[in-house]
């Protein structure tokens, strides 16, 4: 499912499959997803294969990501890897208006994102 979001707050959880987006606002929660399109589902190759040993990234799906973050301002992006990193760098040129946080996180509930994302900017209730 890709959507863009509605609300100008979101929290992306990302890895090297997929991008979880919620949208965060007062009215509500709206969620979205951004799949990577790899040519496998193994990270890494077995031992004495020819090749650097992972598998080859999609080079869209940054630029999928952004494209479902519409019209976001303040933008909370968490994972367990590099691709939080990756993301935030590429964010950074394409969307320099972007108001970027990055925090580790392992793989939380969907619940558990949209409370970090809450907490972020301020949106308890």
């Amino acid at each position: 499912m890709e959507a863009t979001v509605p609300h100008s707050h979101a929290v992306v959880w990302i890895d090297h499959f997929i991008a979880k987006i919620f949208s965060i606002g007062l009215t509500g929660v709206s969620a979205a997803a951004v799949r990577a399109q790899l040519s496998s589902h193994h990270l890494h190759h077995k031992a004495n294969a020819i090749g650097s040993g992972r598998v080859h990234d999609d080079a869209t799906f940054l630029a999928r990501i952004s494209e479902a973050l519409g019209n976001c301002t303040d933008l909370l992006i968490i994972g367990p890897g590099t691709e939080k990193t990756e993301l935030m760098q590429y964010l950074k040129v394409v969307r320099p208006e972007l108001n970027l946080h990055v925090e580790s996180s392992d793989h939380p509930t969907d619940r558990e994102i949209i409370a970090l994302g809450r907490k972020r900017f301020h949106l308890d209730r």
